[in-house]
């Protein structure tokens, strides 16, 4: 069986989630579940990245020991991966013993390779990113990212000769091991402009105490981010099998430079196999506006899956948002999208239909065959080929395109004016029609595909059976509360 194994980032849980963290993983999620639906063995890997200044000091901040801290922070992340309908093969820790264990195989490994040596380290250090700037990372004195001013550091810790694979990094770049493909050229400039320098890959415990103790010098913690990133390697092993290396990373624009130049080259100097692909997704505003708790305008996911549902959160994320670019969230966004296409379309399709099997049919799916009419509305082979590319909100538009040709059959063929093989005939198609949606829509909102089959007698499908006719006449359907409530 052909494996696919998947990761996202992993979570700094220093606060709690908010909606940027849903929407990275419903991304992922939707992606693995879709390669279940081709009969892959999936791995789906996250996790939380606990080690590091930014932890110790929010643990010190709330009167508790890190480690105690984070305890607790990560039980917030593993809920709302459950509200969210998350199927995580494992929600890896950097605190996690088997994990510790590799990071200091590999870090040793790299150490004997001379690729990692001691030194003087005097820079600019964003505690907020963990790591050091140059003075053409800055805008206005500030981290880009952080908006602070970073702290002067000079310290003996030990450094990895990361200009050493400069051009077998900047190779990958050039073919198609980063996308979306507008982002490659910053990172690319970037490596061109100024030369990759040596990384600093350690704190002195005096400093950084909260890590993974260096194997090799026990006065030293191994740098968070050389830890952090070795999460996909550890976190692929289960039992005897080892699923690395990754398909595809998932991640956020903005730790790109981590995932596709420090870590190509961690691993390269391992000598261990790279990822195939890394993605990074873009940033999600609220109504226009970056999120921030200054400005009071960080989303809960929880408040939403509880407000609406976690399919149709999901369904907003990923219809409204091109995966790869920047995107704006909005509650009133998400109730029109709520009322019309999930409401109108698709809860009004299903409604419809299975009130019509119940009057005219005792509620048994008929004896017929699809209306060749109705199955030339859907494109398989597009959809298939969208989510091949990760055009996860094309894929989505082009499922709800098909949804829409059966609302429109419907009124065309008019079956309440019908009787005999006519009506059922019709009635066969939608049904048929809407197995195909429901097999479909799984990755995508697993739980209305469960609602749907519970009313329809259907069995969850793969996508190999995405074909018309095999729906099963005299097949009991049991009609059920309406899919989507209306937002007012």
């Amino acid at each position: 069986m052909k494996t696919f194994y998947i990761t996202t980032a992993i979570v700094y849980p220093n606060s709690d989630p908010h909606i940027g963290f849903a929407y990275e993983q419903i991304c992922a999620d939707t992606i693995a579940r879709w390669h279940r639906l081709l009969e892959e063995e999936v791995f789906f890997l996250t996790g939380s990245d606990e080690h590091g200044a930014k932890i110790a000091a929010a643990a010190k901040k709330a009167g508790k020991e890190p480690k105690e801290f984070v305890d607790e922070q990560v039980k917030k992340f593993i809920e709302i991966a459950k509200t969210l309908n998350l199927a995580h093969s494992r929600f890896i820790r950097t605190t996690d013993k088997d994990h510790e264990k590799i990071a200091k195989e590999i870090f040793q490994k790299i150490f004997n390779k001379r690729d990692i040596y001691k030194g003087t380290y005097s820079g600019l250090y964003c505690v907020g990113c963990e790591s050091f700037l140059t003075e053409k990372d800055l805008v206005e004195g500030k981290c880009p990212i952080h908006h602070t001013e970073p702290q002067i550091l000079e310290e003996e810790n030990y450094f990895f000769r990361l200009g050493k694979y400069e051009k077998q990094v900047l190779n990958l770049l050039e073919n198609g091991f980063f996308e979306p493909s507008e982002r490659v050229s910053e990172i690319i400039n970037r490596i061109k402009q100024n030369g990759l320098q040596d990384l600093s890959v350690s704190r002195p415990k005096t400093n950084v105490a909260w890590g993974i103790e260096c194997p090799f010098d026990k006065n030293q913690t191994i740098y968070v981010w050389f830890d952090a990133l070795l999460n996909y390697v550890s976190g692929a092993k289960t039992g005897k099998k080892d699923f690395w290396p990754a398909d595809l990373h998932i991640i956020g624009k903005e730790i790109s430079w981590f995932h596709c130049v420090i870590w190509p080259a961690m691993l390269l100097s391992a000598g261990l196999q790279l990822p195939k692909k890394v993605f990074a997704h873009g940033w999600l505003t609220v109504n226009g506006q970056k999120m921030s708790k200054s400005q009071g305008n960080v989303i809960n996911p929880e408040y939403l899956c509880k407000q609406y549902s976690a399919d149709v959160l999901r369904y907003l994320l990923m219809r409204e948002i091109p995966f790869g670019q920047d995107g704006d969230f909005s509650e009133a966004s998400l109730k029109t999208r709520n009322n019309n296409e999930l409401a109108n379309e698709l809860g009004n399709l299903a409604n419809r239909t299975i009130v019509m099997l119940e009057k005219y049919c005792n509620g048994k799916i008929p004896k017929a065959k699809t209306s060749p009419s109705l199955e030339k509305s859907l494109n398989l082979e597009k959809i298939e080929a969208q989510m091949e590319n990760l055009e996860l909100h094309a894929a989505l538009s082009e499922i709800f395109a098909f949804i829409s040709a059966c609302n429109k059959f419907i009124n065309d063929k008019a079956p309440w004016k019908l009787k005999g093989r006519e009506l059922e005939e019709v009635l066969y198609s939608l049904t048929d029609s809407i197995r195909i949606i429901s097999i479909l829509l799984s990755a995508f909102m697993p739980e209305t595909s469960k609602k749907i089959n519970e009313q329809f007698g259907l069995k969850p499908g793969l996508l190999k059976e995405c074909k018309f006719n095999l729906l099963k006449p005299g097949t009991q359907t049991k009609k059920g509360e309406i899919l989507f409530k209306k937002a007012e």
